[in-house]
């Protein structure tokens, strides 16, 4: 028996009246995949449709990966000799730090030396003088007590 409609599946059930069940399925020997068929088969290309595009989507995005992955190895070895150049960017800049914190701590070193030098300068007449006079002293008995104080004496 050939159905015409969906609506074909149930039967009508008694007279209006008072509620009763709205209908009851039919005896159906083909089953719903005989009614299924025909929307399936309608499908078909759709479905075949998506899974290229599915296929396709799949070697595009392999396809980026691969493109991805050969970029990154590109920026991480671009990233490794910029890394190296730093570096050396970085110990020329300590060394020339160290270099004029050297220039300046041998600058103030020679001026302490200067000041020294001339302050060192400025006591050589005095310790000259008596070191003469320690010198002189023995040979002269009787100006043997001139340059010392004695003990008690301020």
């Amino acid at each position: 028996m050939a159905r015409l409609s969906i609506l074909d599946r149930f039967r009508p059930v008694g007279a209006p009246g008072p509620a009763g069940p709205a209908g009851v399925p039919a005896a159906d020997n083909q089953g719903p995949a005989a009614e299924l068929a025909p929307v399936f088969t309608a499908l078909a290309a759709d479905v075949a449709r998506c899974a290229a595009l599915v296929e396709e989507a799949r070697l595009s995005a392999e396809e980026d990966v691969a493109r991805a992955r050969t970029q990154a190895a590109a920026i991480l070895s671009q990233a490794r000799l910029d890394a190296g150049a730093e570096r050396a960017k970085a110990a020329s800049r300590i060394e020339q730090e160290a270099s004029e914190r050297d220039g300046q701590l041998l600058e103030q070193a020679r001026h302490e030396a200067a000041a020294l030098e001339e302050s060192g300068l400025a006591l050589i007449p005095a310790v000259v003088s008596k070191v003469i006079g320690t010198l002189l002293a023995p040979q002269n008995p009787g100006q043997k007590n001139q340059g010392q104080k004695n003990p008690g004496q301020k």
